[in-house]
């Protein structure tokens, strides 16, 4: 943890992730300030200010004593001109660090996306060991990773130091993407319509969790102690220190992480010690033992459940041996954020569609029609959107079925958030559900709707 109090600055805090961030950092009674190009709140010290111009960026880091910045400032997916990504999620991120650097701000925790990585490919439990792709899916991710790359390559200078958060389909009340979209949906009529199987897991984040997690980062970006000198561009290594860090390193990555249960409620999960009593004609001789170690409460502080990790795993031998540096530094370092259950993607959007308009009963007269599920195979939905995008193109419309949303509708997308888990602390505090209906009902209350 820090040893003095921090004084933030949210760039983008009048925006959905930023204002979740400046209430979370207000409710444990930090001294927060705004740099936005909107005031929409008068809770907290606002500066308007454009994050590519970088003497306006310091002199505000200058004015506000910022030793803290948590940058979530970014245009939203589905911008009519791409330059617009790059001006500021490249441009505005690399003025935005210089500034700091100027200003001697000590942290910078960037909200990256989890996107930076996918390339239309399945993603399947991806860790942050996989690199950025060769080919960008597209514009907006291409310039989110390109402003990823210069904040962690920031890292050390000017003793600055810093990290990205990698969130993935983030939802919760104040949205003004998803569901603005889902709502026009619902609204012509077309929720039973379905492209491809729903065989693909994939992975929604609630905005508050999200906002959760840049505190944690931000507290726990702090001088390694396995440096000298925080200062230095390059720190120096104590080998020392080291061996005594791996020993430590080791005893914690094979103590298994408790279960996610924020949705699915506490759950054990069976492992090669703590299984159930499978299907047996008399039960086997150690039968008492095996039941005692998987009803055995879970012990942070307790190696009862080891993990059995796989040469494949981040954390397996094989991997940290070739890892260089600490692998649980905090600083220089990208962490995937997700709710932590995946599930199927329709699923999800069906079940905002039922809070929005809950079933009632049989023989009322608001009675919500039940229609047959119209499934649209993939390869269909692709050729399918690249006509919308045509047509769309002869008419100077924006198309509304692209092949991009073909292609993000029935991607598996889902992430491993071990990293977050182990090295910030990071435990997703609410449920998918419970997220849906603060959504719906932030949505509702915002326009009006019954």
């Amino acid at each position: 943890m820090s040893l003095q109090k921090d004084v933030y600055l949210v760039i983008g805090g009048s925006g959905f992730v930023g204002r979740h961030v400046v209430e979370h950092l207000l409710a444990r009674g930090d001294v927060v300030s705004v740099l936005d190009i909107v005031q929409r709140h008068h809770d907290v010290p606002f500066y308007l200010g454009n994050i590519a111009d970088e003497q306006d960026v310091l002199d505000i880091l200058k004015k506000s004593g910022t030793t803290c910045i948590i940058h979530t400032a970014s245009p939203q997916h589905g911008a009519k001109d791409p330059s617009l990504y790059y001006k500021i999620n490249v441009e505005g991120t690399r003025a935005v660090i210089n500034a700091a650097i100027a200003a001697r701000v000590r942290k910078l925790v960037y909200t990256s996306s989890a996107g930076v990585v996918f390339d239309g490919a399945d993603v399947v439990n991806l860790d942050e060991r996989v690199p950025y792709p060769v080919k960008p899916f597209d514009a907006y991710n291409d310039s989110k990773a390109q402003g990823e790359k210069i904040v962690l390559e920031a890292n050390g200078k000017g003793g600055l130091l810093t990290v990205a958060l990698r969130p993935a389909g983030i939802f919760g009340p104040g949205d003004r993407q998803m569901m603005a979209g889902l709502y026009q949906v619902y609204q012509r009529g077309q929720t039973h319509i379905q492209v491809g199987d729903n065989n693909n897991l994939f992975d929604y984040t609630y905005v508050g969790n999200i906002a959760q997690a840049h505190l944690l980062a931000a507290d726990k970006l702090v001088p390694p102690p396995l440096y000298s000198s925080a200062t230095c561009s390059e720190p120096k290594l104590d080998p020392e220190n080291i061996a005594n860090a791996r020993v430590q390193l080791f005893q914690s990555l094979h103590r298994a992480l408790p279960p996610v249960c924020a949705t699915t409620e506490y759950h054990r999960t069976p492992h090669s010690s703590a299984r159930p009593l499978g299907p047996y004609v008399t039960p086997p001789l150690n039968a008492e033992s095996i039941l005692s170690a998987f009803n055995t409460p879970f012990d942070p502080h307790e190696l009862k459940h080891p993990i059995v990790r796989s040469r494949f795993d981040q954390f397996s031998e094989n991997a940290l041996a070739v890892t260089e540096g600490d692998p649980l530094r905090v600083d220089g370092q990208a962490f995937f954020i997700t709710n932590g259950e995946p599930v199927y993607f329709w699923d999800f959007m069906r079940y905002v569609w039922m809070a929005l308009d809950p079933p009632v009963p049989e023989g009322s007269k608001n009675q919500r029609a039940e229609r047959k599920i119209l499934k649209i195979p993939r390869t269909l939905g692709v050729t399918l959107g690249l006509l919308s995008e045509c047509w769309s193109y002869l008419i100077g419309r924006d198309p509304t079925f692209t092949r991009f949303r073909v292609s993000y509708t029935c991607a598996q997308r889902y992430h491993c958030i071990e990293r977050a888990r182990r090295v910030l602390g990071y435990v997703p505090e609410v449920g998918l559900e419970e997220g849906v209906r603060k959504m719906v009902e932030a949505f509702k209350k915002e326009n009006g709707l019954p």
